[in-house]
């Protein structure tokens, strides 16, 4: 007993002992769990506004690229009641897109565009809808022979017709907005119908014009407030022109759709609409009531590459036209080496190896433009773990793709226009991982490749037959470089000479 009463204080010091580390590890362990996996950062959010107050809404990307030098590579910001997770930088972007794609390569679709597409198509649609959709669009466009010597021959077919429109205008200042857009619309016309326009026809000067209005408004203030605030919608002005921009769009899309029907030939496919028609035909035949080639699938899709074919390629090559005018010293070194590889003779794709100048510069003037800052937003397919945040399903991301192509960690100049970004000592074009223009992983641009033979074909012909300057009175440091508000940042209204370089 007296045994037992000595060992007492002892065993109850020991337990006691024991009972206090267990609770420290504990605590450790939540304190360690809770600080690996805590929600990203971000400014506090106010009642119903969010961060609004700390948002400039024409040009959001810049208060997030902002925001990030504040919070890091991935935080949190409101717009308004939606929680948005911001991705910023190279690395961090990459790190979602490329290492998680399936994590993060699901669609956020905000009112506005499901106003628009209502679900169906490629951009902005989730699921099965899109793996299909987006599957047979890549392998029609490259059975049609996007990036390939049938889709060139189109191009440089189109390049001749927009310099005689460029020749028109005599050397005189032009808005070079239409001609370019109506050219790059031709191009996305082509492969989808089967056939161009003219660009006196009234229909592809409408269709342009209704993009270009669209992109516009779907940019503006009033438009990001909507997507915060659905209910505001008709009280907009914006929205109902949106809306019946989107009618007439659908209304003459759905008259050349049952023209094309009328005339369909199994043997003959004249573009990818007529692909689409023949698997909607086959799966009626067989009774496929589930099948996703319906026509507002065929419908959507055909809107949806017009868009993400015409407007982005046409604005990149507007930007180009400036930064030229803009900084004469690169032109010039354009046309001499165009000049000392290809002399008067078309352009072909095969001379892209041997011009690595203009390659570099074609990419600089991508950096540069910028022209889809915050990419298209996606949203999380399941709930994430990332660079020790946590991460909700169903949380919208907005990968800041402003942030990768100006990451100062990545470019030695960030902030200038600067074509030896892409050239190494000897002048040898150079591949950059932070030019992301495209976007990357699941959701990469299914046009890459069309874009880029563009971009090379139309810049290059227009350089070999034209000089690009201000008009008279306008010096190059007046030329302005500040993008005008849009959903895809298009260069501010201004107008160019274009002076035949064989006079």
């Amino acid at each position: 007993m007296a045994l037992l009463t000595e060992l007492l204080p002892v065993s109850t010091g020991i337990l006691l002992g024991v009972v206090l580390m267990s609770l420290l590890v504990v605590y450790l362990l939540s304190s360690d769990s809770q600080q690996e996996w805590k929600e990203p950062p971000g400014p506090k959010p106010l009642p119903i506004l969010g961060n609004l107050l700390e948002l400039d809404l024409k040009r959001p990307y810049l208060s997030l690229l902002s925001m990030s030098k504040q919070y890091g590579s991935v935080f949190t910001v409101y717009f308004g009641l939606k929680k948005v997770v911001v991705l910023a930088g190279y690395q961090t972007v990459k790190q979602a897109l490329v290492n998680h794609p399936e994590e993060f390569g699901d669609r956020d679709i905000s009112p506005i565009f499901y106003d628009l597409n209502e679900g169906y198509g490629i951009l902005f649609s989730n699921g099965e809808n899109w793996k299909e959709m987006r599957r047979f669009a890549l392998s029609t466009l490259r059975d049609i022979g996007m990036g390939k010597r049938g889709v060139e021959e189109k191009i440089a077919e189109e390049t001749r017709y927009l310099r005689e429109l460029f020749e028109q205008f005599k050397g005189n200042p032009f808005d070079a907005t239409q001609p370019v857009n109506y050219a790059v619309s031709n191009i996305i016309v082509a492969i989808v119908y089967g056939s161009r326009f003219e660009y006196s026809d009234s229909l592809l000067k409408d269709m342009v014009n209704r993009a270009n209005e669209s992109s516009k408004l779907i940019g503006s203030a009033s438009i990001q407030l909507y997507n915060m605030y659905p209910w505001l919608r008709s009280c907009l002005k914006n929205w109902k022109l949106i809306m019946q921009y989107r009618k007439q769009n659908i209304k003459e899309v759905n008259k050349r759709l049952g023209v094309l029907q009328k005339t369909l030939s199994p043997q003959h496919c004249r573009g990818l609409v007529d692909c689409f028609l023949e698997r909607k035909q086959n799966a009626e035949k067989c009774g496929d009531k589930n099948t996703l080639f319906h026509e507002n699938n065929l419908l959507f899709t055909v809107t949806n590459l017009f868009a993400a074919g015409a407007d982005t390629t046409g604005t990149t090559l507007r930007w180009g036209l400036l930064l030229m005018a803009k900084y004469p010293h690169v032109q010039d070194r354009v046309q001499e080496e165009i000049d000392n590889v290809a002399g008067d003779r078309q352009i072909v794709m095969e001379d892209k190896k041997n011009l690595p100048y203009t390659e570099a510069v074609i990419h600089e003037i991508q950096r540069v433009a910028n022209i889809l800052p915050m990419s298209l937003p996606h949203t999380t397919a399941c709930d994430v773990h990332f660079q020790r945040y946590f991460i909700k399903k169903g949380t919208c991301v907005f990968p800041l793709l402003t942030s990768v192509l100006r990451d100062e960690n990545e470019w030695e100049s960030p902030n200038t226009f600067n074509p030896e970004h892409f050239l190494d000592e000897q002048g040898r074009f150079v591949k950059r991982d932070a030019f992301m223009p495209f976007s990357a992983g699941r959701r990469l641009c299914l046009g890459e490749s069309l874009a880029r033979m563009e971009l090379f074909l139309f810049f290059t012909s227009l350089l070999q037959h034209f000089h690009f300057s201000p008009p008279p009175g306008m010096s190059e440091d007046q030329l302005d470089l500040t993008p005008a508000v849009g959903l895809i940042l298009n260069p501010s209204p201004h107008k160019l000479c274009a002076i035949s370089r064989s006079a």
